[in-house]
């Protein structure tokens, strides 16, 4: 008997009861095979008076049944009647078969069929007792495998070959495994006791997923677990270090890299996992040494959120909207102890010191104050699984760098009337091994309400060409650089603009201004000393004239005047504290009179009346001090060696 596909011998009233075995068969029986002759495996020896409860499928398109009578011939001429039937065999499955049910499903396979999803079915045919079914699925390095099951039912044992009567006669075990490693089950279902688990997903933690189908009674009609099960695969491969126990975090460490890119996760089936009421949560770290570097640079190249279901509109407050979103923020202040707690993301939208992106939009860039930073990804459960999951186009796409080795010093100055960069940091030099290319960022921090001036007391660099070395000077509101310094304008440095107060805050906050330097060739042949003021300005009199009757005597006249003590030359009314006049470093921009004459806090003739008219008592006092000592210690040695001359004499006498 042929069929197009398997074929089902259906023993609707033959006249047996239901012997089985040869050996309980001596006079009529029927025999059937499972194939086009006798040649093939038996499935069965059947006798006597009844009739069959179940059905017999073979595994492909014949069965030869074969009846024998009796040399004593029929005893009530009766005989048997059967039906024949068809079922489908099988369904295309991307993989390959190593004996009956044994197959490897490979995500190469499953490509090459153009499928983005396998199929395969529980056993439907007749098998032997011990009879075990494995369905290996694996993908390429970095790939995970995901299995469910569309449609999945449990039933009690109806046609065993060999009956059993304890538990778990027929079992489907999963592992997260390439092989049945029993301390790496995910789950077990038994006919006995099981609970069928329709549209779950189960998803390995690496590249190989294994399931095996085991039978101990076998069966004429197939598996009493009845399954249609799907795989696919999905890219898990992480740009970071992923963090254990977390679904697509990441973390980014100097050490480990000191620049690359990252985007959203290339496993868009964490978009899917989460539960209705859970916003999807990826949180990328970035962490470095100040030995190493002291500042980590962010740039967001592309955001590609859909629209969201729920508020189609543009993002118009990214904090507050019910949108998917980008939230960076620095988990710990500049210069903390890394065992600090860092702060949560909730904590530092309070305080307001968070970034968030929700727009499409050009290039951002985020430069941290200290070693670490925070990005985290939130796609609202509303529709992540149906916006993203299979979406293989990313949210977001992003590139880093750690900056700011220790050849360019601290990275933050805190407020002051003056100060200096230093590059290289010579305090470096004996301990770091010079970079190929190095990037400094500087951040300048000035008292309110005080203007500066910048000034290049010296500056080289390593060639003539701009590519291989620029210092430029950003102030705040302003993306492009204030001023940009290299070779080719290296007289720039020498008139220097004042910067006013207006222009270091101009949006009330901490004023600052920001000096970075970009060295792509030889960093440590460039070298320079950046020297900086705070001005003061000293108010106007009525008809126009500068008030000098402000000038301060040791800043104590009033906290707006503090310091204002030596005023510079020129009618801008700028002042600075008497120290800084005449120490070696010119703290007054230069102004020309009248007779073309530069004068400054450090001009020769101010510095050498100073010198002049204000002797250094200090310095006196001490060397008096000095010499009277010097003075009684030589006549202490005197008086020792007048006395041991006296006394050897005295000796020589006697």
């Amino acid at each position: 008997m042929t069929a197009g596909y398997k074929h089902i011998l259906q023993c609707s009233s033959a006249h047996l009861m239901l012997h089985k075995g040869s050996e309980h068969c001596p006079y009529d029986y029927i025999r059937i095979y499972d194939g086009k002759d006798d040649k093939n495996a038996v499935i069965g020896t059947f006798c006597g008076m009844g009739k069959f409860p179940y059905s017999i499928i073979g595994t492909s398109q014949d069965l030869f049944v074969e009846f024998v009578s009796s040399p004593a011939g029929p005893l009530l001429n009766t005989g048997f009647h059967f039906n024949v039937g068809n079922w489908p065999g099988h369904v295309d499955t991307a993989g390959s078969r190593n004996g009956t049910c044994d197959w490897l499903l490979s995500s190469r396979s499953l490509r090459a069929s153009g499928d983005s999803e396998g199929i395969f079915l529980s056993v439907a045919h007749w098998y032997p007792p011990h009879t075990s079914c494995t369905y290996l699925m694996k993908g390429e390095e970095g790939e995970i495998v995901r299995l469910y099951f569309p449609s999945f039912r449990i039933n009690r044992i109806e046609s065993p070959i060999q009956p059993l009567d304890g538990d778990c006669g027929e079992s489907l075990t999963l592992y997260d495994a390439s092989w049945p490693d029993d301390s790496r089950i995910i789950k077990t279902f038994c006919d006995t006791f099981s609970k069928a688990m329709e549209k779950h997903d189960f998803v390995s933690t690496g590249n190989a997923l294994f399931v095996r189908f085991e039978s101990k009674t076998g069966s004429y009609s197939g598996s009493s677990l009845y399954y249609w099960a799907h795989y696919d695969f999905f890219n898990n491969t992480h740009l970071g270090e992923p963090i254990p126990n977390t679904a697509c975090d990441e973390i980014f460490t100097s050490w480990r890299s000191p620049k690359g890119s990252l985007r959203s996760p290339l496993n868009t089936l964490v978009y899917k996992q989460t539960s209705a009421t859970q916003d999807v949560h990826c949180l990328y770290r970035f962490v470095t040494d100040k030995r190493l570097f002291a500042r980590v640079i962010l740039t967001i190249q592309t955001i590609n959120f859909k629209e969201h279901p729920y508020n189609p509109g543009p993002c118009a407050n990214c904090l507050e909207d019910r949108v998917d979103k980008l939230m960076i923020w620095e988990p710990l202040p500049p210069g903390a102890n890394v065992t600090q707690q860092p702060i949560p993301l909730h904590t530092a939208i309070k305080m307001g010191q968070t970034n968030c992106l929700c727009n499409k939009h050009t290039s951002t860039t985020i430069v941290s104050r200290g070693e670490q930073l925070n990005m985290q990804l939130i796609v609202d459960s509303a529709h992540a699984a149906s916006s993203y999951f299979k979406h293989n186009n990313a949210l977001f796409e992003a590139t880093y760098e750690f900056v700011h080795g220790p050849l360019c010093g601290p990275p933050i100055i805190q407020p002051s009337t003056d100060g200096e960069i230093h590059y290289p940091y010579y305090e470096a030099l004996g301990y770091v091994e010079p970079p190929k290319s190095i990037r400094c960022i500087w951040e300048v921090k000035v008292n309110r309400e005080r203007d500066l001036w910048l000034h290049f007391d010296r500056i080289k660099f390593a060639s003539r060409h701009c590519d291989e070395g620029t210092v430029d000077i950003f102030i705040r509101g302003r993306v492009e650089p204030y001023l940009s310094v290299c070779s080719e304008n290296v007289s720039l440095a020498k008139e220097l603009p004042i910067l006013s107060a207006a222009e270091l805050s101009p949006d009330d906050e901490e004023p600052s201004v920001t000096i970075q330097f970009v060295g792509s060739t030889s960093p440590t042949r460039a070298a320079f000393k950046i020297a900086w003021t705070e001005l003061f300005h000293l108010p106007r009199n009525p008809d126009g004239s500068l008030m000098t009757s402000r000038l301060t005597e040791g800043g104590t006249s009033s906290d707006s005047m503090e310091g204002c003590e030596f005023a510079c030359p020129g009618d801008a009314g700028l002042c600075i504290p008497a120290r800084l006049v005449c120490n070696g470093i010119v703290n007054c921009p230069n102004v020309t009179t009248k007779i073309g004459t530069m004068f400054s806090d450090e001009s020769p003739e101010l510095c050498s009346h100073e010198v002049g008219s204000d002797p250094n008592w200090l310095g006196i006092i001490l060397g008096a001090a000095t010499a009277s000592v010097f003075a009684l210690i030589c006549i202490i040695c005197i008086c020792r060696a007048c006395c041991c001359r006296k006394s050897q004499r005295l000796v020589s006498r006697y």
